[in-house]
């Protein structure tokens, strides 16, 4: 994590493991796509050395490596099976967690993560064994963030709430779409604020909370099944393109806003509501949702399509292929290739 070097954090959390005398091995070089041969690496290094605690200092791939790489070192099997559900995750090394980027909620919740590059596949999986042990969320670890990764973990704590916020059915979630909306409009308000002022250390830490607490089963609770399409679609994208998962998820919310401006009105006049009635007044009288987050993604310098990533249509058939079989192990039962693809076609 170049930031971590940067800020000195990485320095003082080893000089720290180190003085306390644990036996420090070291796995680098994560990117912004946790992937699986890094993963098997680290499973290597934990087994040959009987390693007994993980420590992930970064964001969201880092401790998404960490949490294959502790699941994947107490079997005999390949940590890649965990991902297509021909295996569950029963035990896993403990895992503390040093959050370095607001965004994904790994840090908090029991999701991973990773990529097949050889398969070009990349899939999420949830187990009640992989909770981290420990989080720690020091926002003075966040304040060398750079830009673009400040506004792409904004944009995947927003995609989180909304897909959520429109894909439930619950008509007396009144608590969690307050909260839902609350998160959201925090998110906004201190993504703006942090953009032109990176050390401002309220902001830092509204984001690092809102990314814990927007994917840690609160706005979940009891509302019944819910689906992360948004999620599914950018997890092909970035597979196949190896796009930052933030900004892949940029290009894909305004198209996906889109379908729900048809598909859930009620839902998108609630929306403009908490959008028009914030502190800020985020949208007025002439404007909706849809044309507030165009214009919001715009100001973050990201995309706001497919095709501001380079993706044709002539794409479309590669990306529904790839999308497929994750919709499967995700038990996506009503996504059809014609639905996948409609929905990619809504983002070019």
């Amino acid at each position: 994590c170049k930031h971590l070097r940067a800020s000195g954090y990485y320095d003082t959390i080893k000089s720290s493991l180190v003085d306390s005398g644990a036996e420090v091995f070291e796995l680098s070089g994560i990117s912004t796509n946790p992937n699986l041969r890094l993963a098997r690496e680290g499973i290597e290094i934990c087994k040959k050395h009987n390693i007994d605690v993980l420590c992930a200092a970064g964001g969201g791939s880092v401790i998404d490596t960490a949490k294959a790489i502790g699941a994947g070192s107490v079997v005999n099997h390949d940590v890649w099976k965990f991902f297509t559900g021909k295996k569950g995750v029963k035990d896993t090394l403990p895992l503390t967690c040093i959050s370095t980027l607001a965004g994904s909620g790994s840090d908090m919740n029991s999701g991973m993560v990773l990529t097949n590059e050889d398969k070009k596949q990349k899939i999420g999986i949830a187990n009640k064994n992989l909770f981290p042990k420990v989080s720690i969320l020091n926002p003075q670890c966040t304040l060398s963030t750079p830009p673009d990764l400040t506004a792409f973990g904004a944009i995947d704590i927003i995609s989180h709430l909304l897909e959520v916020y429109f894909t439930h059915s619950c008509q007396t979630a009144y608590i969690q779409d307050s909260m839902m909306e609350g998160l959201l409009l925090s998110t906004i308000d201190s993504c703006n604020i942090v953009m032109a002022d990176p050390t401002n250390y309220p902001h830092r830490a509204n984001l690092m909370w809102a990314g814990s607490l927007a994917l840690a089963g609160l706005t979940t609770a009891g509302v019944g099944k819910v689906g992360f399409t948004m999620h599914l679609l950018e997890h092909s994208v970035s597979a196949l393109y190896d796009i930052p998962h933030g900004k892949g998820l940029a290009a894909i919310l305004p198209g996906w806003l889109k379908r729900q401006q048809i598909e859930n009105p009620h839902r998108m006049k609630k929306l403009d509501h908490a959008l028009g009635t914030s502190q800020n007044n985020l949208i007025n009288s002439s404007s909706n949702s849809l044309e507030f987050f165009n214009t919001w993604l715009e100001q973050l310098d990201c995309p706001t399509s497919l095709r501001d990533l380079g993706i044709s249509q002539h794409d479309i058939p590669l990306l529904v292929d790839n999308c497929l079989p994750m919709a499967k192990i995700w038990r996506m039962r009503e996504l059809t290739r014609d639905n996948i693809e409609d929905l990619f076609l809504s983002c070019l």
